[in-house]
């Protein structure tokens, strides 16, 4: 009976360690999307989030979209250079005003709107019991100044994890980074 306790402790471990492997997930719509960087171009990204109404620590999230966002734009090499600011809303409104002002300035705008940023935990879908990781869902639209309307607009879904797999919020400014990279498609340096 000890063999067979031992048996089955060692199947238990190798299903859970199989079960951890994290992987990485990554949806454009439409898709493909060409990239959105140009390393010789000076630009303005805008963004704001855009929560569900039930979405919890709303403030936590905004600080790891701001410093991901901040990140990505001071180290990808995406642009000559960028200038990142928050806006208050997403609206149309708010984007144009913003645009009208730094069409002189600036040869693109990138518009990301934050829709998603956080772990996602789900319990009895998969042998492993849970599964989760983290999600980044974002809403890019790209300008091409002194125009001041829309060149393109497209969706990017990120995600890493998998079953027996759980993440915290400590990942999220690096996630949001990875989301960027796999929806603006930098040059690698």
């Amino acid at each position: 009976m000890n063999q067979h306790r031992i048996s089955l402790a060692a199947l238990v471990a190798v299903v859970a360690l199989g079960a951890c492997v994290s992987t990485t997930t990554v949806q454009l719509a439409p898709s493909p999307q060409p990239s959105v960087c140009q390393s010789t171009a000076n630009a303005l990204v805008l963004w704001a989030p855009q929560w569900r109404p039930n979405q919890k620590d709303i403030s936590e999230r905004e600080a790891a979209a701001a410093d991901g966002i901040t990140q990505f734009f001071a180290k990808s090499g995406c642009f000559s250079s960028a200038t990142v600011q928050r806006i208050a809303q997403p609206s149309a409104a708010e984007v144009a005003a913003a645009l009208e002002q730094a069409r002189s300035r600036y040869d693109r705008a990138v518009v990301v709107m934050v829709r998603e940023l956080g772990p996602i935990v789900k319990i009895g879908s998969s042998a492993a019991l849970v599964e989760g990781g983290t999600e980044v869902v974002l809403e890019l639209t790209e300008y091409r100044l002194p125009a001041l309307s829309a060149q393109r607009s497209f969706s990017v879904n990120w995600r890493d994890g998998g079953p027996g797999v759980i993440k915290g919020v400590a990942s999220l400014p690096q996630d949001m980074q990875a989301a960027l990279t796999a929806g603006m498609q930098p040059v690698a340096k």
